[in-house]
Order: structure tokens, then sequence, then C-alpha cells
């Protein structure tokens, strides 16, 4: 049996983590994935998941191998337990017992009901020895709306806003354009290539006819020609046909039944959507809060007052106290001349 010492232990997990990072953009609708082969406390190859439908992490460490011999009795460590099960590829368990691996590290168990611990028990039942989980709430992190799909059928939502110092986000006219700086957009930009669909509601195609696409600098050609579903709430059909929106690449979806907003999740979930990203005025983002379907917000704050005839963040009619919305604070960053922060709701 092999030792393994904690502290090489939490280093390799640590750069597992941050291989399937690499991933980011690019692996929706499966899960970010990083996996590290090591022999004698030395990496002989490494690999990360980069798009569905392409070899797991764990085969493409494998193929990475000089010599496919190596792997014989060496330690894998990945970030997400191994698959037990067929989809567009062959089970990765069945892979590394085949290569010969005589210990599997890993960060977290699958949430997948069709692998969720089968895996693991299939390394057993070959003989390898299965230790984890190790740096689980950073493996944790890399996959929220998976995660969240898997365990409840619902996508992770994320709710963007800017706004200025007086909790302002346009003029009483409809006016917005720009409260934050070109950085802050930019920085926009990269939430939209992580999300696999932007929520939006008629009100704010028929005020900014925006086009809610990913147009970053900072991705490749590959990830900014891979946009995420544009979703629309117009129960009355009021988006014109002649929207930008419409004239975009990829796929924009329009739902009018939508006054049941977990229902909207539901069916993105159904599509295989694992994180959400709302993207409207304060009505609808409002409505999303109200119903207590946000699992994060992402708030990027210029310096600059609005005014008290501007208009406010959320449209939340709370009276009392005792209604107020308590937040966590995750992250508070400068991006260029505004800050970004990263919250989430207190929920007893």
């Amino acid at each position: 049996m092999p030792v393994i010492d904690a502290t090489s232990e939490v280093a390799f997990m640590s750069r597992a983590i941050e291989l399937a990072r690499r991933g980011l953009y690019t692996t929706k609708p499966n899960p970010r994935v990083g996996c590290v082969i090591v022999k004698n406390n030395r990496i002989l190859s490494e690999g990360f998941h980069q798009q569905a439908g392409e070899d797991h992490a764990e085969i493409v460490a494998l193929k990475q191998l000089t010599n496919p011999a190596n792997a014989r009795g060496a330690t894998v460590y990945v970030t997400l337990e191994p698959c037990s099960h067929t989809g567009k590829t062959p089970p990765c368990s069945d892979a590394l017992i085949n290569a010969g691996i005589a210990c599997l590290v890993y960060g977290m168990s699958d949430p997948n009901p069709q692998v969720n611990g089968s895996g693991l028990q299939k390394l057993r039942n070959a003989g390898i020895v299965v230790d984890g989980p190790v740096l689980e709430s950073e493996c944790r992190a890399l996959n929220p709306g998976f995660i969240k799909r898997m365990q409840t059928g619902l996508p992770y939502v994320r709710c963007k806003l800017a706004m200025s110092l007086d909790g302002r986000t346009a003029m009483a006219s409809g006016e917005s354009q720009w409260i934050t700086g070109e950085a802050a957009r930019e920085d926009a930009q990269l939430l939209r290539a992580q999300s696999c669909a932007i929520i939006t509601g008629v009100g704010t195609i028929l005020k900014d006819n925006p086009s809610l696409t990913v147009r970053s600098e900072q991705l490749s050609a590959s990830v900014k020609s891979s946009q995420p579903l544009r979703v629309i709430l117009d129960r009355n059909n009021r988006t014109p046909k002649n929207a930008k929106i419409w004239q975009q690449p990829g796929d924009t979806l329009l739902i009018n039944n939508c006054s049941d907003l977990k229902t909207v999740l539901k069916t993105l979930a159904d599509k295989q959507c694992n994180e959400v990203l709302i993207e409207s005025g304060a009505t609808l983002a409002g409505a999303f809060v109200q119903q207590g379907l946000v699992d994060e917000f992402i708030i990027y704050i210029a310096p600059t007052f609005l005014g008290s005839n501007a208009k406010p963040l959320l449209q939340l009619p709370f009276e009392k106290m005792s209604e107020q919305l308590k937040m966590h604070i995750n992250d508070i960053c400068a991006v260029g001349n505004d800050w970004r922060i990263t919250a989430t709701p207190v929920r007893h």
C-alpha cells in the first residue's frame, strides 16, 4: 500500500485544482476537472477536461505519459471522482484500473446520480487504494452549477448588478450607459463566458437593445464562438423581431410562461445549464431575489453618485427592518476604477 505524505497530498491536489480552472469557460455542461499522475513523489503527467465530448482529465493525463507503463503503481490525484458510466466517453474508472495505478486520491465525490460513489467503489474492488476527499471545499468551488443541478435539478444563479455609490443603476429617464468603467465591463464579459445561459427581461431588450454576447478580448476565439444561451422573459411577446439579440451567434430562447421563475430555471437545468447569469433591470432581478432564487451576487460599484431621482438597484418593496436580506461578502476587489463585490444571501 503506497504511503502518502499529507503535505505532498495537498500540493498535488492543489495542482489538479489549478489545472481544472483552465476549463472554466469551456467544459459546460460538464464539470471542470483536473488530474495529476504521480510516482515517487514526482509528477509524471497531468491533464484537465477541456470540452464536453472530449477526453476527461484522467484520460488526458494518461495519454500525456511518455510511457503508458509508467502508470503502473502510480498515484492519481483528481478533483472529482472518476466516472463509472459510459456517456460520450468511456468510464475513466475502467481506464485507471487498466492502467494499473496503485492509488487514487480524489477531491470530492461525484454528485451525478449515475456515479455518486460507484466510481470509487469500482476502484476499491479492483484493489486500488482510494483516499479522500482532499481539499473538498476548493474542489466543490470549481463546479457550483454542476453540483447544484445534480443535487436539486436547478442551476446555480448569479445576479450581475452595476450601481453608483448611492445604490442607483440608471437615471429616471432610463439612461444608464455607462455607470462603470471599461475594466468592469470587460470583467463582466468573463462572467458571461463561464455561464451556460444569460437571462434578461423584455424591458431590458426594449430599453437597451443589448446583444448579450461574449466579446472579451481576454478570451480565445473558440470560447467566444461558444456563446451562452440567451433567454428573454417576455409574457406578452413584446420583443421586436429586429432586436439585436436575434442577430447574434448562438441561440436565443424566448419564454412567455415566466410568472413562475423557478420553473424557468428548471427548464434551463433540463437543458443542462449549470450556471445562469441574470442581467436585467431592477424589477426582474428583484423578483428572482424575492423568490429566493439567487445564489450569488456580483455587484460592480462605480465611484459616483446618481442622485435620489435615479432608479434603485433592485425592486424590493420592503417596509420593515425585519424584511431585510442580509448578505455574506465573499470578496471585494478593485476592477479598474470601480469595485466588485461578490456576495451570497444569508439564508436561515
